[in-house]
């Protein structure tokens, strides 16, 4: 994939995203997750400090070998055994029905194909299983959106294929998962000139 998208966007995600803002919304995305967890994009293991309780392991998909080394130290605090399973969210190896919960955050916007990384999702999930997501994507407000549109290119080039346009509840309705309540706006607070970053959705869906 090259040196920088191997090397520097790793590191520059874990920098970006690790903020007071961001850990408290990825600690009410975690809220709802129980039981076995796959975590699909588990980056540097920013969602690890806030999972609760009922949470009995998490099996991790990420394809960044420099990600996974920046979690240990994570991995080591958690309080739950965490397994890298994987390295590609679109093909999973495990049986259908595995897990109870699946959580993605700030990775459905570099999966190249999402409907078939959220297809997925739904076949290993347990019936009554629950997805929990938070990610950014495109914003109903039609001047956000274009430019979004206009920077895509750009973003994908700099950031490993980030997208700006997917319409994340959307995909997650259309791989056959039922939604739940689903929280959309400018999540994290910031000045204009970064609302075509900051929509995002934080929500879940249930198989």
């Amino acid at each position: 994939m090259g040196w920088w998208t191997d090397h520097v966007v790793p590191r520059l995600t874990d920098s970006a995203l690790s903020n007071a803002e961001v850990a408290a919304l990825r600690a009410r995305a975690c809220a709802p997750l129980a039981g076995r967890v796959l975590e699909i994009g588990f980056g540097s293991g920013l969602n690890l400090p806030h999972l609760p309780g009922d949470v009995e392991a998490v099996d991790a998909v990420e394809p960044s070998d420099v990600g996974w080394a920046r979690s240990a130290g994570r991995r080591g605090a958690a309080a739950v055994p965490v397994a890298r399973v994987g390295l590609d969210g679109q093909a999973l190896a495990a049986p259908d029905a595995t897990y109870d919960a699946a959580l993605v955050t700030f990775s459905l916007c570099t999966v190249p194909d999402p409907a078939r990384a959220l297809a997925e999702a739904h076949r290993v999930l347990r019936p009554g299983g629950v997805l929990a997501f938070l990610e950014h994507g495109l914003s109903p407000d039609p001047v956000v959106a274009r430019r979004q549109r206009r920077l895509e290119p750009v973003q994908r080039r700099v950031f490993g294929g980030c997208h700006l346009t997917r319409d994340v509840p959307a995909l997650v309705a259309d791989a056959g998962l039922t939604l739940g309540p689903v929280e959309t706006g400018h999540l994290v607070p910031g000045p204009r000139a970064m609302r075509p970053w900051t929509y995002g959705f934080l929500g879940t869906a249930r198989r």
